[in-house]
């Protein structure tokens, strides 16, 4: 790589430049044990194999070296590993047979790091409109469930697009999660996904108006609460998420899911704070370990201060259509030297612009998230270019 000029040009949606100058790295601290005030899972993104067939509608080709290399990262800096989420492309291109050996791989390296790991169990296995009943949905969901307790791994109950298209109201919701409860060997998360994240889940539990649906959902955790270690909500909605952690159960946490507020929601009132299993901490993992170190240590200035710099870029990184976030996710890493080339399955790198992934770019140079700048320019120019927006 020849040497670099300090600044880069990012490419303006009215056709002009924005010169970024590039600022020094952080040595960030690492901190490989877990958070003592807070749980906090980042939500892990896949690698592809860069000479894999990962076109839309073909089985994935992971890199598993450098998808596996990833979640040490981020054990490095404190994070538990949310596996085979809608981070790592569930629904969008990561088939059953990759979540498989994802998470079995995960689940390994994990035991011999100490660190924890949770993992989606959902009813993906099915092709889309295979399952006709109730109790076909529920028989999807105990096989991967009982694949991700033989792991090892926490289970995570993900929302199911299956489930969705043939329930006719709140019942069939709660007698296929109740089910799952009552077998499930140890405390489990619940995962509601709002529609912003995947439009085929709207009015998942049964009805279109929050309300309705978060007293369905809450009537399941209180009488359930002994097999719900917590439940991570992705509504976009801090309000929500605010009056709803208020009214679970005692023992019964609230992960975040909202990657526009939750420096506020894991912050806290006073009286009640938001855990957080967040894809937004797979790209803002050192800052966000500093933040949650001050807020072990009782400095909410300087977590407030930590934290800051992070909810730009997030809120980038989620700007609708927020369900194409994983790209933003993947860019970053592969900026930050994380892997060999800027590839996703199914093709998803395609999924956002030169403009928006130049802003992307900006943001994690501001907050100081760019391992070595001048290798993140340089890849940036190279893309750039063969984009077709260079100068």
């Amino acid at each position: 790589m020849s040497p670099s000029p300090g600044f880069v040009e990012i490419p303006l949606a009215d056709g002009g430049w924005e010169r970024v100058d590039l600022r020094e790295t952080r040595q960030w601290k690492d901190h490989p044990q877990p958070f003592a005030s807070r749980v906090a899972f980042a939500a892990a993104h896949v690698v592809a194999d860069p000479r894999g067939e990962n076109v839309p509608g073909a089985p994935a080709v992971v890199d598993w070296e450098s998808t596996l290399a990833f979640r040490r990262e981020l054990f490095r800096f404190g994070f538990g590993v949310a596996e085979a989420m809608d981070t790592a492309q569930r629904n969008m291109g990561l088939d059953w047979p990759a979540v498989q050996e994802l998470v079995r791989r995960s689940a390994e390296q994990a035991r011999e790091y100490d660190a924890r790991i949770a993992s989606g169990a959902g009813t993906d296995q099915a092709a889309p409109g295979s399952l006709a009943t109730v109790a076909a949905v529920r028989d999807a969901y105990a096989e991967q469930v009982a694949f991700v307790e033989s792991t090892g791994s926490q289970v995570i109950l993900m929302a199911s697009r299956q489930l969705a298209a043939i329930a006719q109201g709140p019942d069939d919701y709660v007698t296929v999660y109740a089910d799952l409860l009552r077998q499930a060997r140890e405390p489990v998360i619940l995962h509601w996904l709002g529609e912003a994240f995947d439009p085929q889940l709207a009015g998942y539990w049964g009805s279109r108006d929050v309300d309705a649906a978060t007293a369905t959902f809450l009537d399941l955790v209180r009488e359930h609460a002994a097999k719900v270690d917590g439940v991570k909500v992705s509504l976009l909605s801090a309000d929500h998420e605010v009056a709803l952690r208020a009214a679970l159960p005692d023992g019964v946490r609230l992960y975040t899911g909202d990657d526009f507020h939750y420096p506020e929601l894991i912050r806290g009132d006073g009286t009640h704070h938001s855990d957080a299993l967040l894809g937004a901490f797979a790209a803002v993992a050192p800052a966000a370990s500093a933040a949650l170190t001050a807020l072990d240590d009782g400095d909410l200035a300087l977590y407030d201060d930590e934290m800051a710099p992070t909810l730009a870029l997030s809120r980038h990184v989620f700007e609708a259509p927020t369900y194409h976030y994983k790209t933003g996710i993947a860019f970053l890493s592969w900026l930050s030297g994380h892997q060999p080339g800027f590839t996703m399955v199914a093709g998803l790198q395609s999924a956002r612009s030169s403009v928006h992934l130049g802003r992307l770019f900006a943001l994690a140079n501001d907050a100081q998230l760019l391992p070595d700048p001048e290798l993140a320019a340089h890849r940036l120019r190279l893309w750039l270019e063969s984009a077709g927006v260079a100068r």
